[in-house]
């Protein structure tokens, strides 16, 4: 059984408990979702139904929109062009519902993102079924089975972390040689050079600022041909995707830092090592963010996002490293995650330090090597 197998009969097994016979994904602009790449490889725009009667028949049913490019990458059962149903998703559920012979009365369930006006024109067409839309079913269930990465996505993920690293290296060398002078040159210099080692490319656009524009979390616009690495404090925030999944991480550089400046590149450099030290299986990630909170909160200092998340074929997933809101996750081997204290200050910069992290089972393994370069 592959990996993709594997993750099909996991949710297959929940649509028996849940007594649900059809699950459509969807992975459309603008209701995006990358679990149906996880359940089958295919790389995005598509639909996807998954079907079983409850007595062993299942069956994927994958509705691309580029046929070709899903004979390539994809594994489903039944692949069908999405066109033969005129790119209606509407009499695309009502024709695999048909094809697939589900039962009137059924459970069917649809996107917990879809429009209620949506959600109504569903339950219009499928008046000879039980149509439903929540937040704690299928999609959610998928989301929290890929907190959890099995071997292959592993695989990947250190990959996608080895390119990283060398980019890493290229930039703090060319930034001490004078070869990168502007946040052009340094955003230019990974996307280039990420995609010369086999990166799909970038995973979100490069945040690359510099002394007068590094007080903002995420700078505004995303580079300039502003300087950068200049005197004072130089955000650079990336993220390779290879295969699909990425890594998240951000570097300071630090050139002739004043008193103040060098308080916050220590105490987030202790944040990060405090952090990273309570990443072990069975701490709760509440916990973890308070401690770091309390950190910076004996210098009288806050952080003002969340300490970190989960990364793969999302920059931003489960779990989510912060103490705000309800959703606390106690941390178990083969999630993956970025951590990414940070200190920001209108006058003097800031300062953001983030790495990525395999939980194992008897710890962490750290996978990337950001720093603040002290130039």
């Amino acid at each position: 059984m592959n990996s993709y197998e594997t993750r099909l009969e996991k949710i297959w097994d929940w649509m028996d408990r849940e007594e649900i016979s059809l699950v459509m994904f969807e992975d459309f602009e603008p209701r995006r979702d990358t679990t149906i790449r996880w359940l089958t490889g295919q790389p995005g725009d598509a639909l996807l139904f998954l079907f079983t009667d409850h007595s062993g028949n299942r069956k994927s049913v994958l509705m691309p929109w580029d046929s070709i490019m899903a004979e390539t990458y994809a594994k489903a059962d039944i692949i069908v062009p999405y066109n033969n149903f005129d790119r209606s998703p509407l009499k695309a559920i009502r024709g695999v519902a048909e094809i697939m012979h589900v039962p009137h009365g059924a459970k069917i369930e649809i996107p917990p993102t879809t429009p209620y006006p949506g959600f109504l024109t569903y339950v219009g067409e499928l008046s000879d079924y039980d149509v439903l839309c929540r937040g704690n079913g299928a999609a959610e269930h998928a989301l929290a089975l890929r907190a959890i990465k099995d071997d292959e996505e592993i695989r990947s993920l250190r990959k996608a972390a080895d390119i990283t690293n060398e980019i890493i290296n290229l930039l703090e060398k060319k930034v001490r040689s004078g070869k990168i002078k502007t946040e052009a040159d340094a955003a230019l210099l990974i996307e280039i050079e990420s995609r010369k080692r086999g990166c799909d490319g970038t995973g979100f656009e490069t945040l690359a600022a510099g002394p007068e524009r590094s007080f903002g979390i995420h700078a505004f616009p995303a580079w300039t041909a502003g300087p950068f690495a200049t005197r004072g404090l130089s955000i650079l925030d990336f993220g390779l995707r290879f295969h699909g999944y990425n890594t998240d991480v951000t570097l300071t550089f630090a050139r002739d830092p004043c008193p103040k400046q060098q308080k916050m590149m220590a105490l987030v450099e202790n944040a990060a090592e405090i952090a990273g030290n309570s990443l072990k299986p069975g701490n709760n990630t509440s916990s973890i963010a308070c401690l770091v909170d309390g950190v910076f909160a004996k210098s009288k200092k806050s952080m003002v996002h969340g300490l970190g998340h989960g990364v793969g074929l999302d920059v931003h997933e489960r779990p989510f490293l912060r103490n705000r809101g309800k959703e606390a996750w106690d941390l178990k081997p083969g999630m993956v995650l970025s951590v990414e204290p940070g200190l920001y200050d209108p006058v003097y910069g800031g300062c953001r330090l983030e790495n990525d992290f395999l939980i194992t089972e008897d710890g962490r393994e750290i996978l990337t090597e950001a720093r603040i370069v002290r130039l």
